[in-house]
This record gives structure tokens, sequence and C-alpha cells, in this order.
């Protein structure tokens, strides 16, 4: 089976597509694109996540990077995926290799590329990297050298990725005025590689940092999957609760994505936290320039686009797509569904750490809680709740799935008029009053995401269950 990459990086199931055979090919090609290109001596920062056996799966692909001659600098510990996109900037490497599977279940593992901005890979990078990867696996034209004979030839250079991605989320905000706030936070790290960076860079001051699920597991367990959505946070509420905490923050499994918990307990969707976000860089901090939304982000962005005459771009689903147009346009910030939001002057590339950081920043600057801000949004532009659901079918039935919706020109959802129907990703309906409901398959497991919002949460979940019944899922 050919490795091909999703929306953003290779993904598979360890000990079934995913080994150390097909990583290698996958760093074989990495080397290979390159030299192609001219970065080869530039060298790689590869980086891991806290998945089973990922520091393994580094050091695999750091022995082929260097019996190719490509300098390596290898991670010396697990750390989130911007830490390794800000080392690729720091470095001024040619490239980046992070071996995560993000937020995909336990048994998954996968491999990122980030290319010499530090961002997710460009469609045209995929397809070249694609094509190297597919000779590797014909040829058997895999390089490999042992990684202490690497270490010692200095090829392979083990190194610290927190200390300078430390230092440049110290130089994008006040820290002091949060570590001096007085706020109760609990973090979620959800036993992944975000452990511990937002408690050390908020140590010392007035301010009390709780972690929970701090430790490193592999099963992941008591959540479904290290991503942080309502159904996996309900220990963080219940910290939040309990702890009589102001608020509640998730990373996932790789900490480039963003969870809120507010301080009643309950879950803020990644459309109202990066729609808050968005109002804090424009209106709080006084901020100029675009904003990027992938097509399942929030109408709310229109509408602060049209309040403080902020260009709006709208992209398919994925990074790759939302940091491209944030690099052409030198983009304020951007943000999609899943809870990955990127701001200018640091990556073009998701960063949960820094987004929750932003967040807390939010809340010390305007002087009120999770729950206040979102009223005070909810002035600007009008209320908007958002729902997702995510269904699991049998893969046999994809073609047919597929083909259901394809052919569906409904005239009404939910007894909401259709206005318009795109393909830009999936098929999205537009309903009138400004309601939208759509429909997406997972480029990585046998899923279905249908997502959904309006005015209110029972408007919204009648969109969910009109999509479903039109699928037959």
């Amino acid at each position: 089976m050919p490795i091909r990459f999703g929306t953003d990086g290779w993904r598979a199931i360890i000990a079934e597509d995913y080994t150390f055979d097909n990583v290698r090919a996958c760093a074989q090609g990495v080397a290979d694109y390159l030299k192609e290109q001219g970065l080869a001596e530039r060298g790689v920062v590869v980086g891991y996540d806290t998945r089973f056996a990922s520091e393994d799966f580094a050091a695999a692909a750091a022995e082929v990077l260097a019996a190719n001659g490509v300098k390596t600098y290898l991670g010396s510990a697990p750390s989130p995926t911007p830490t390794t996109s800000w080392s690729v900037i720091h470095r001024k490497a040619g490239g980046g290799i992070v071996i995560t599977a993000s937020h995909n279940p336990p048994q998954w593992n996968g491999f990122k590329y980030k290319p010499d901005y530090g961002g997710s890979a460009a469609p045209e990078v995929v397809e070249a990297l694609e094509g190297h990867i597919d000779h590797a696996l014909a040829t058997d034209g895999v390089r490999r050298i042992g990684l202490a004979e690497a270490r010692q030839q200095g090829t392979v250079e083990l190194v610290d990725l927190a200390e300078p991605y430390m230092a440049q989320i110290s130089s994008l905000l006040d820290l002091e005025a949060i570590k001096n706030s007085g706020l109760k936070i609990v973090v979620d790290t959800m036993y992944g590689a975000g452990t511990s960076y937002i408690a050390s860079l908020l140590a010392g001051g007035s301010a009390t940092i709780t972690e929970i699920n701090s430790e490193r597991n592999p099963a992941f367990p008591g959540i479904a999957q290290p991503e942080p959505i309502a159904h996996n946070l309900q220990k963080l509420a219940q910290a939040v609760i309990g702890n009589k905490a102001d608020v509640g923050i998730a990373l996932d499994g790789d900490a480039d994505r963003l969870g809120i918990i507010d301080e009643h307990g309950r879950f803020m969707s990644p459309l109202q936290v990066f729609s808050l976000l968005a109002l804090y860089l424009l209106e709080t901090r006084g901020q100029k320039g675009a904003l990027v939304k992938s097509l399942t982000m929030s109408s709310m962005i229109w509408r602060l686009g049209e309040q403080f005459a902020a260009p709006v771009f709208e992209t398919a689903v994925g990074f790759k797509y939302v940091g491209a147009i944030m690099r052409r346009e030198n983009a304020l910030a951007g943000g999609e569904e899943s809870g990955g939001f990127g701001f200018r002057g640091h990556l073009p590339e998701r960063d949960g750490v820094l987004s929750g950081l932003y967040f807390l920043d939010m809340m010390v600057r305007m002087k009120r809680s999770p729950s206040e801000l979102l009223d005070y949004l909810y002035e600007k532009v009008g209320p908007h709740h958002y729902r997702r659901w995510d269904i699991q079918f049998n893969p046999a039935r994809m073609d047919e799935i597929r083909e259901r919706v394809e052919q569906a020109k409904p005239d009404s959802l939910a007894s909401r008029s259709v206005t318009a129907i795109d393909v830009v990703d999936g098929f999205r309906f537009h309903l009138e009053g400004g309601a939208w409901g759509a429909v997406r398959f997972s480029g990585t497991e046998p899923l279905v995401r249908i997502y959904a919002e309006a005015e209110s949460v029972a408007a919204a979940e009648a969109i969910l269950e009109a999509i479903r019944n039109l699928a037959k899922v």
C-alpha cells in the first residue's frame, strides 16, 4: 500500500502499516526531497510525542537522515509539534519531522513533515515527498546508519527543543501579568507532549496551575483519543468545578490544539474560542490584519471581519491551506474547527500552548471570566452555537454513503430552506438565517464528520440529525 499524507502528515496503525521500515522510507523521502531542493545542507529537526515507541521511530528517522549526510537535530525528550516547528525556524533548518499521530486513538502513530517555514507542508510539497517515498519503497533505496555511530560522527545531535520555544513564547505576551493574576487554572495535557509547558511558563507568581493527565501513558486511559473535545474533557470539567478554578485548558496529544472549559465546567467550542481570540487581537490588543478560517470555522469570523475592517479568507479544512494563506497575506490569525489556531509573529501553524496563554491573557486584560467573555462576544456578533458528530461506519460502506451525499440536493434541512450548497471540501449546506451544516469524510479513519452552527444548541443539533438522516449513517 502506498504511503499517502492526509490533512497533516501520514498516519497509520502501529505494527500494521506504521512500521519501522515505512518510517525509514518516509525519512529517505525527506532526505531525497531536501537534496532535490538544495536544502539538505541546512539540516533537519526531528521531534516526537509521547505515543508508543515514538522516540524509537524518531531515532529510526534520524538514522536514515544521517546516512544520507543530512545533519539531524534530534529532540532529547518528547515535545509539542509547534516546538519542533519553531526549532526549524530557530535553527534555519531545511525542514522538520515530527513523529506523532496528534489526536488519533492510541493504536495510531504518524509522520509529519514541516518545511523550512515551520508550517504544515503545502500540497505541492506533499506530492513531491510522496513521490520520493514511493521510489524509496519500490527500489529498497533506504540508507541507514546506527544512531550511536551517527552521534559519534556528529551527524546526529541530541538537542533541547523546549528552550528556544519557551523563549519565543515569552516574547509574544506579558507572562508576568498572567503569573501575578491570581487565576486558578487547571491544565489537562491528555497524557501528551504538552505536559509542564504552561505550568513552567507561569511558575513563580500568584496564579496556581494544576495539571491533570500529565503522566506519559500511550493508552490514553479514560478518553477515546487525546483530542480536546467535549466528551474527552469530563475529568477536566470536574477538576475545574472541584478546584473552584477560573478556567480549564486542554491540549491534544501533540499540543497543537486547544480546548477550553469555562469556570462553570462547560465546554467552549473551538469556534467560540477562536472568535474570542480574534476579538482579543483586534480589539483588546489593537492589532490589524486578515483572518483566515477553514470552512467549518464559525460564521462569527465574518461578522468580526466586517466590524473591524479585517479581510477574511476561507479555505478547505487543514492547516496546510490555512497556513498558506496566513503566509501569503501576513494574516493576523488563522483557525480551524478542530481547535488549531496560528498567529502572526510566531508560526503559520497551530499552537495549543500559545493559544491557551493568549486566552489567559485575554481574561487578565479584559477582567472577565470565560463565560463573561462569551457573553461579550455575543453582544458583538449575536449568539452562535456549534455541534459536531463523529460517526464511525463500516469502511465497505464508504462509496455508498459518499454517493448518497453527493447526489443529495435538499430544498430544506431541519425545516430551514437550503440557500446554497458548496463542495469546496466535503459538502456544506447554507441555510436560511445564517445557519449552516456540513459533512466530511476523515482522511485517516472510517469516520464521517457532521457539523452545524446555528443560533441555539437545539437548532444546531436538529441540523445534525437532518444531515445524518440524509446520509443514512
